[in-house]
């Protein structure tokens, strides 16, 4: 039988969500914990592989087991298991048909940086910083030119193994909350590195070092070398998959409080 899960944790001692050797990673406590709550080793799949230090409010995981459990228990066992920075929000049987990443039909994240002068205490892991005046309006202008189908080479990593950049960005909003600036992003997909890429780019615009134009030329030009540099890991969080409305899949309720939860 197959289980789906929602996950909520805070990557920032995490060497990312994808499951290492010898480096702490979400999948590893996750497949550790579930394992003893199924009493037979499991092994399961995402809906994204989160980056070293990103954190998730919404991610969403799946894994087959031969042993019957009630939702319930899934989640308060699991939760039993695993460390206080990751928890299971949700837990429901599925048809085996079901994936967590070749289901979902979009990605939406959230970066958050504080600015200001002076650096954050309490949330010190929790947002990225940057001194400086940033022009909000500048930047969600500019971040508008992106959105479609379209070739994002120009903001993916070295590292990503995709021999296709095409991704579908619907959205991205850029917005101050105080002393934050709160970039909102969804796509059908997300290249290594893409949304932080983004972001780093957008900063120059926002600081006066760049302008629109720039933006499209890099845009055009796929080439990643001509991009802003990548932002701080800090700050960003996976905060909703969207999947199609037969999966029924649990809703969580909008929470306009935290700025990560969506």
């Amino acid at each position: 039988m197959r289980i789906a899960m929602g996950v909520e944790y805070a990557g920032w001692k995490y060497a990312g969500f994808q499951r290492q050797k010898h480096l702490p990673a979400v999948q590893n406590e996750l497949e550790r914990a579930i394992s003893q709550v199924a009493d037979e080793q499991i092994e399961l799949k995402c809906a994204g592989r989160t980056d070293a230090g990103v954190s998730a409010t919404g991610q969403v995981i799946h894994f087959d087991v031969t042993k019957e459990r009630p939702d319930r228990a899934w989640i308060l066992g699991t939760n039993r298991f695993l460390p206080d920075d990751i928890a299971i929000t949700w837990a429901m049987h599925v048809p085996d048909d079901f994936h967590a990443r070749f289901s979902a039909r979009a990605r939406r994240y959230r970066y958050i940086m504080q600015n200001s002068d002076y650096r954050p205490a309490i949330m010190r892991a929790g947002v990225s910083w940057y001194r400086g005046e940033y022009d909000v309006a500048r930047m969600d202008d500019a971040a508008q030119i992106l959105l479609g189908e379209n070739d994002f080479a120009s903001f993916k990593s070295s590292q990503d193994e995709n021999p296709h950049s095409m991704r579908n960005l619907h959205f991205l909003h850029v917005q101050r909350r105080g002393r934050f600036i709160v970039f909102d992003v969804q796509a059908n997909a997300f290249l290594h590195h893409m949304v932080r890429n983004l972001v780093g780019s957008l900063l120059l615009i926002g600081n006066g070092e760049k302008d629109k134009a720039w933006l499209q030329e890099v845009f055009a030009a796929k080439n990643r070398d001509l991009a802003g540099p990548t932002a701080q890991a800090e700050g960003l969080y996976l905060v909703h998959v969207t999947y199609e409305d037969h999966w029924h899949l649990p809703q969580r309720e909008a929470d306009m409080g935290p700025l990560w939860y969506e």
